[in-house]
């Protein structure tokens, strides 16, 4: 997956905002909340979404993923993407979707309401 089909699929996502933070991360936001972040690179992009509980303990150990630094270290289940193998693009899109889920899902119902998630 490149910077580029990240933000075209996290696009896609309804009510998300994107922001350029932290030395230049492509971020995605639902509701104020981050659910994905790509950090481009020539060499291989980054990409950094939340999972559950269980994916966390799955995907932590496989070849070219990783605990995500910073969000993980503090007890969040966030996953990094960072080297070949990982994950396929459809799997990624597969995560990354899932990140929205749980973050969208996380909003209050009157924080849903003001971006359009939900209605009165």
């Amino acid at each position: 997956m490149t910077p580029d089909d990240f933000n075209a699929f996290c696009a896609l996502q309804p009510c998300t905002t994107q922001g350029v933070q932290w030395s230049g991360s492509h971020v995605w936001k639902v509701g104020g909340k981050v659910f994905a972040i790509c950090r481009p690179s020539k060499e291989s992009p980054s990409f950094t979404f939340k999972v559950s509980a269980i994916a966390y303990e799955i995907l932590r150990e496989q070849p070219g993923l990783r605990p995500a630094p910073y969000l993980a270290s503090r007890g969040l289940k966030w996953i990094q993407h960072y080297a070949s193998p990982g994950l396929s693009d459809d799997d990624l899109r597969t995560y990354i979707g899932q990140s929205y889920a749980i973050v969208s899902d996380g909003l209050s119902k009157k924080q849903k309401i003001a971006i359009g998630l939900a209605q009165a």
